[in-house]
């Protein structure tokens, strides 16, 4: 049940909404027709008409936005996937609101006095769109900056009792106290082990203490951290607090095999840990790929020129062969594709060798094709891979297959940089590690990639990408 501080909380959220959204919609009304930024009508709208339809706007908007989870206040929720909730809600709310408008003027088709009144400039609901999802974002933004001061300060927190001292334990007490401004308190411990002073909090008691303990410490919640082996406890411990007024939650002890992220599925009721899911998957891929063919396009567009320039310079001054070379890399799920370059090496260059890393002052490579892996100039036509779908603007760079069957078995999670598309820049050129450099680390940095996805860091990535390059040290 939600606490008396928690209700206000969430009063403070919808009175927050309602009034930037009505403030959106007045703002809205003012900028199509008074502030002469676009076209002056003639006969201009009273200001009452618009009046009119704000009581069915500040209450259809709450019920949106709480069918959307927005009044579900998640201590620590991704602001990306927020707005994007927002956006969802808004178009949905606007969407119902112009139908209800169209229904009445139907309705009243015939009463000349009423239908005219409840006609409503398309112009209006644009900016008012607009507005509305820039005024709710930042009203959230403003109203968690306060929450999360309010938290760091100690006031509002959650108490919570962490049952496990071990390792489990342990690490569950350090994540929580390095994110005060989540508003959680770590009061102790629970363990039948001998009581001893533990990341800086005491042992409270053993695991059958547990009620009295959150009887006496007014625990708002425990948190179950015990080892494999002590799990056969659990049953015990959760009918032990079912009387009392806390929240119960479970850490598994399963980190050690989590490899990328841990999370929980469902499947018809029966609860599903997920050893390996990525943040990349449903909306956020869609959002992703849509990135990326709108700037591939562009991109391709903009280095229309530069790409025959270097086409023609290839076939005049890179001796026999191709202008593009055509190579088979690894991306998703292990799915291989052709890989689009511009050909920088003599043709055939791999007759002999098999295939090998370039290495600094590779005899294979053309004069014109020095330049261009020096500059990275020999990966452009790669846009065209983005476009297709082959691969992404931003991820782990591709692989051919037998490095790829090398690497798997002797360097750890290898595969895991597969859980994702493959892109033209990463996470890890952009700090240094592409081509012959050490493996390991691109590995370590491309997960990294994996696990914190957003999309943020594709356009920071982007951004540094312009700025430092591919990583200029190993390209050879």
């Amino acid at each position: 049940m939600m606490s008396f501080q928690g209700r206000r909380i969430l009063f403070a959220f919808v009175i927050a909404d309602v009034v930037a959204t009505a403030l959106a919609w007045v703002l809205a009304y003012w900028l199509r027709f008074h502030s002469g930024l676009l076209e002056a009508l003639k006969g201009v709208p009273d200001f009452s008409r618009y009046l009119l339809l704000l009581p069915l706007i500040v209450v259809v908007w709450p019920v949106v936005l709480y069918f959307h989870g927005l009044y579900q206040i998640k201590r620590g929720r991704s602001r990306i996937d927020e707005f994007f909730a927002i956006l969802v809600s808004v178009l949905i709310a606007s969407a119902f609101t112009l139908g209800f408008t169209l229904y009445v003027r139907v309705y009243h088709r015939y009463q000349p006095d009423v239908a005219p009144q409840w006609e409503y400039s398309q112009a209006v609901f644009v900016i008012f769109v607009a507005l509305n999802v820039a005024a709710l974002n930042v009203g959230r933004w403003l109203l968690r900056a306060w929450l999360e001061r309010m938290w760091a300060a100690g006031l509002n927190v959650k108490n919570i009792v962490i049952a496990g001292a071990g390792e489990l334990g342990r690490t569950v007490a350090r994540t929580i106290n390095s994110h005060r401004e989540l508003g959680y308190r770590v009061l102790g411990f629970l363990d039948d082990g001998e009581p001893s002073q533990t990341e800086g909090v005491v042992v409270l008691g053993t695991l059958a203490d547990a009620a009295a303990v959150a009887h006496r410490h007014h625990v708002d919640q425990l948190v179950i951290a015990l080892p494999l082996e002590d799990h056969g406890k659990l049953l015990s411990l959760i009918k032990s607090v079912g009387n009392e007024c806390v929240d119960l939650k479970v850490v598994p002890d399963l980190v050690q095999y989590a490899t990328i992220r841990a999370s929980l599925e469902d499947l018809d009721g029966i609860p599903i840990i997920s050893l390996n899911e990525v943040p990349l998957r449903g909306w956020s891929s869609m959002v992703k790929r849509a990135m990326d063919l709108v700037v591939g396009v562009l991109l391709l567009l903009v280095f229309a020129l530069p790409i025959l320039v270097i086409a023609v310079l290839i076939k005049l001054r890179g001796g026999r062969g191709p202008v593009f070379l055509r190579q088979e890399r690894m991306t998703l799920d292990g799915k291989t594709f052709d890989i689009f370059k511009f050909r920088s090496m003599v043709e055939d260059a791999e007759k002999d060798s098999g295939p090998v890393f370039a290495t600094e002052q590779d005899p294979r490579r053309t004069p014109i094709g020095a330049f261009l892996r020096r500059h990275n100039l020999d990966e452009l036509p790669q846009f065209i891979n983005v476009v297709k779908g082959d691969m992404s603007l931003v991820g782990p760079r591709p692989e051919r297959p037998p490095f790829v069957r090398e690497f798997k078995e002797r360097i750890p999670q290898y595969m895991l940089r597969h859980r994702v598309k493959s892109g033209i820049t990463g996470w890890a050129q952009v700090n240094g590690w592409r081509g012959n450099s050490s493996i390991e680390k691109r590995i370590e940095y491309d997960l990294y990639y994996i696990e914190n996805w957003s999309l943020l860091l594709d356009v920071k990535i982007l951004v540094l990408t312009l700025f430092r390059g591919f990583g200029q040290k190993h390209a050879y």
